[in-house]
């Protein structure tokens, strides 16, 4: 049964098509990821629909997908190869080609299944999600998109960590750490990259950004905490906004998030927002007249060795289906969806 938020839908009568995409063999530090729409999806039954930043967006429908076999297998067989390539290093001894191979096969074939899949949603007007997964499987939903609104193009306004810059990051052409570097290289239809709380990086990702010629806008958590213990971050909510264009991909890597709402996330680092500050930027976005036209959620993951029938139970999924779930009402108020907006509450 993959009916999230408990809403009984399908693939024909939702507007919202969610896409699963329990990938995580690029994870560079520490796997879980694959479990992560699993975990969201039951997570997700005990997230009440009327909800205080964005109203219902259940109103319109929000279809899961199912789980493809074929990429669990992918994960699976390029997760030994993975490890045969580490292994190899720890012991100072090289690494097979043809591990590698099987990894950036698997990538090559998640990309074109996503891009197939989201083509198919894009052209019938239903609003795409990618939910992974780690960071590398939304490519293919990116290139959907920049073939969608061609000239015209769109912004990506990439919540995280780390830069995802890096080029064929540990060997892997499709690595979680090289999403952005991907789509920076290959999708001129993308106008503008706009990241949020970034903290961990390498001098060559600086040197991109540093070089994009403006393209790439990137608010170190540094500067953002400057603004947070001056107590303007709201203000600072419109300057970022006000970076990208009309059409806004949203790109949402869980790991952007203060470590205590996402402790067991692949590769979590110290800083990052608060709950309260990623709902005040995406208010803002949503209110910008700004449209938001697709997105990603990725690097959802339960403990390690969580039953199947308790990753609902974690922290880690509870917050991520609540993310979801707002994400998805501030994309239906950004295309002034009819009857979505949040409730009218009493004065105290």
């Amino acid at each position: 049964m993959h009916d999230i938020f408990d809403i009984p839908s399908s693939e024909q009568n939702a507007f919202v098509q969610i896409l699963p995409m329990p990938f995580d063999a690029t994870t560079s530090y520490r796997p879980g990821a694959a479990k992560g729409p699993q975990a969201v999806l039951a997570a997700s039954r005990q997230v009440d629909l009327c909800d205080v930043d964005v109203g219902s967006p259940d109103k319109v429908g929000i279809h899961l997908d199912d789980f493809s076999e074929e990429v669990i297998e992918r994960n699976n067989q390029s997760r030994l190869a993975v490890h045969r390539i580490r292994e190899a290093k720890e012991n100072g001894s090289s690494s097979q080609q043809a591990d590698f191979d099987i990894v950036n096969e698997a990538t090559q074939k998640n990309n074109l299944f996503v891009y197939d899949w989201a083509k198919e949603i894009l052209k019938k007007k239903q609003f795409p999600i990618v939910l992974g997964g780690d960071h590398s499987v939304p490519w293919g939903l990116i290139k959907a998109c920049a073939e969608q609104y061609g000239n015209e193009g769109f912004g990506i306004l990439h919540i995280d960590a780390h830069c995802d810059l890096r080029n064929a990051y540990e060997g892997f052409e499709d690595s979680h750490a090289s999403i952005m570097y991907n789509v920076q290289s290959k999708i001129p239809q993308v106008k503008k990259l706009t990241q949020v709380g970034i903290r961990d990086f390498c001098e060559e990702e600086l040197d991109i950004v540093k070089g994009s010629n403006g393209r790439i806008t990137t608010f170190f958590d540094k500067q953002l905490r400057q603004f947070k213990l001056e107590g303007s971050f709201l203000k600072l909510c419109p300057q970022i906004i006000h970076t990208l264009p009309k059409n806004v991909y949203l790109s949402f890597d869980i790991d952007g998030l203060d470590p205590t709402l996402c402790p067991n996330t692949g590769t979590p680092v110290p800083g990052g927002l608060s709950f309260d500050e990623i709902i005040a930027l995406m208010e803002c976005l949503a209110l910008s007249g700004k449209i938001i036209v697709g997105m990603d959620l990725c690097e959802v993951s339960p403990p390690p060795h969580t039953p199947d029938d308790e990753w609902g139970d974690t922290w880690d999924a509870n917050v991520g289906a609540r993310i979801l779930y707002k994400m998805i009402g501030f994309a239906l108020i950004s295309q002034k969806t009819p009857g979505i907006q949040p409730p009218h509450l009493p004065a105290w």
